[in-house]
């Protein structure tokens, strides 16, 4: 059995990995800092390490150097990227940003674990059927997806996945890269949209030394930090105009240039990008250059909605239960059958997010383990899908229309399974202020 390290000082997160884990048959060794993983390294044999960036008493990175021979991938917030994509460079084998979500969590483990030299380690427990690639369901629309993420994998070109919010595209974009012949080298995900607006290209294109005021030392881009290996660029319609055009030589030399250096630097990056967007209206809107475009979409994929795969509801509900049960140490969870007929009459405009989300908010509301369509927090229920009634735009404003009046805007985003920059953006598109 596959055995693995989990250092990590938030003892809830510890809790929920470890179930998570040990579900699909890893065992699991716990530390909170790197003292108590010190002594669990001497005294056991691991496969792997998976350890916090940040510990009480020094960064998980130490660890690289303790033990050469020990695979680690790190767990950083977005916001320490940079510095878990530079502690690749001294060895670790790659690393996944918080919150994550758990199906991603376990593609990176097994790509590490085969990376790594998966010959010594023929015992790595794979997903259920109906789970290949972390792409849950049986749907003709899913597997044909996942038949499609096969082929693409395999060649080296741009990838432009296209889907809704909430369906998975991060999901699809790392199976494409374990997968891949990539698959031993970093995959670094950013989302455009997390990044403010003055700083995208000094985080993609890094910068010299005193490239601006507290510019004290040179920083590597992430970009460059992708050397031999895939950049997720995720949200990629909500690039500034100077960050796609200077993305777009990225494309066509290979080669990147920090802010501020007079010497161009070639890198060898598979891009795969992903959006939400009406790409070809923002083309027209001039937001959005053609050229790059193009360049993208060598490669497309779509990810379906949840209300285009309808027969995979019940599967995906089983998996979030399991996980969920795990995660609250609650068992016996189950949804009566009135529930189970409404919530595929419902339209999941937030799709499978939305579910997972309000899978979570009844475990936690529900009592006796009994699920009801009430603990899911969902819309009516006299709301009909409007996939078969009227547009998914129709269904939004009278979503929000209907509930702003009780729920504030996280709220409001929470129960639509998007962000709250992305109703705020639809607000915008379907010209519904905010009434107080």
């Amino acid at each position: 059995m596959t055995r693995i390290l989990l250092v990590d000082d938030e003892a809830a997160i510890r809790r929920a990995v470890r179930r998570f884990l040990e579900h699909h048959g890893f065992e699991i060794a716990l530390a909170d800092d790197l003292c108590g993983a010190r002594e669990q390294a001497e005294r056991s044999d691991f496969d792997l390490v998976l350890a916090d960036l940040r510990l009480p008493d020094g960064e998980g990175t130490a660890l690289i150097g303790e033990y050469p021979r020990l695979p680690t991938v790190i767990m950083t917030s977005y916001a320490s990227i940079t510095s878990a994509v530079e502690a690749m460079k001294s060895g670790a084998i790659d690393y996944i940003a918080k919150p994550f979500d758990h199906d991603a969590l376990l593609l990176t483990l097994r790509a590490a674990l085969r990376s790594s030299g998966q010959q010594r380690h023929p015992d790595v427990p794979e997903g259920p059927a109906g789970q290949e690639q972390g792409l849950i369901g049986e749907s003709p629309a899913i597997v044909t997806l996942r038949q499609q993420i096969r082929k693409v994998a395999a060649a080296d070109s741009t990838v432009l996945i296209r889907g809704e919010s909430g369906t998975g595209k991060e999901v699809a974009a790392r199976a494409i890269h374990a997968l891949s012949p990539r698959a031993a080298q970093p995959f670094v995900p950013v989302n455009c949209a997390s990044i403010p607006e003055g700083l995208v290209e000094a985080e993609l294109f890094g910068h010299a030394q005193g490239a601006y005021t507290g510019a004290v030392k040179a920083r590597t881009g992430l970009i460059e930090s992708a050397h031999g290996g895939a950049l997720f660029l995720d949200e990629i319609g909500e690039l500034a105009p100077a960050a796609q055009a200077r993305l777009l030589r990225v494309l066509q030399e290979g080669e990147i240039r920090p802010v501020g250096a007079n010497q161009a630097r070639r890198v060898d990056v598979r891009l795969l990008a992903a959006t939400h967007r009406d790409l070809e209206a923002m083309i027209d809107a001039g937001e959005f250059r053609a050229d790059l475009y193009y360049r993208l979409r060598v490669l497309e994929l779509r990810i379906p909605p949840l209300r285009e795969r309808l027969q995979d509801l019940d599967l995906l509900t089983g998996h979030f239960l399991g996980e969920l049960g795990r995660r609250f140490n609650t068992s016996g969870l189950s949804l009566d059958e009135r529930t189970r007929r409404r919530m595929h009459q419902y339209a999941w405009p937030g799709n499978v997010r939305e579910l997972r989300n309000a899978l979570e908010r009844a475990v936690v509301l529900s009592e006796d383990n009994r699920i009801d369509w009430e603990h899911l927090g969902l819309a009516p229920a006299t709301v009909e899908d409007p996939s078969r009634t009227a547009s998914l735009n129709a269904y939004f404003r009278r979503f929000v229309i209907e509930n702003q009046g009780r729920m504030n805007e996280t709220e409001l985003a929470r129960a639509l399974g998007i962000s709250r920059k992305t109703l705020w953006e639809r607000r915008q598109r379907e010209n519904l202020p905010r009434t107080g």
